[in-house]
């Protein structure tokens, strides 16, 4: 996965070195443009056990800004905001790891630098006891938890 591409940004953007939890790093552009969750749609994903995308519904593709052929094959960290603390995803990936589901909110990066909410339910795929990737289930977030999160997550990453 390459840096963002600075023609792809809507709107006057910042600039962010992102330090990937493989250890690599990710030139991104933010906006602070929000793009509303679709009312009454479930965004839907699917990747194997190294966090690279197999699968995403069409609320997925359209939620992303990316076609659809941008997305497969990718790391799902090319939604990752860098407002959101690694801790947050560290969390995700011990949960999951084990068999567990995890629950969460969580900003994404849009293609074009926007971003938006979502509350996440992120399923491993068992097959004969083993875990063989997950599925990712995501929901229109309650703006109060939202703006909680937002507190806790500013907390966390100390700004």
């Amino acid at each position: 996965m390459g840096d963002m591409d600075p023609g792809w940004i809507v709107g006057e953007a910042r600039e962010y070195v992102l330090q990937l939890f493989d250890g690599s790093r990710r030139r991104v552009y933010v906006t602070n443009n929000e793009t509303a969750f679709p009312h009454g749609k479930l965004i839907v994903s699917r990747t194997d056990t190294e966090g690279v995308i197999t699968l995403g519904n069409q609320s997925f593709v359209d939620m992303s800004g990316y076609l659809e052929s941008e997305l497969l094959g990718q790391p799902h960290s090319i939604l990752r905001h860098p407002e959101m603390p690694a801790a947050a995803f560290r969390d995700l990936w011990e949960t999951v790891s084990t068999g567990r589901q995890w629950h969460g909110y969580v900003k994404n990066l849009r293609k074009d630098g926007g971003f938006y909410w979502v509350f996440a339910t992120v399923v491993p795929n068992i097959r004969q006891g083993r875990v063989v990737g997950y599925t990712s289930v995501r929901r229109e977030p309650s703006r109060q938890k939202v703006a909680a999160a937002e507190a806790l997550y500013r907390s966390m990453r100390g700004s």
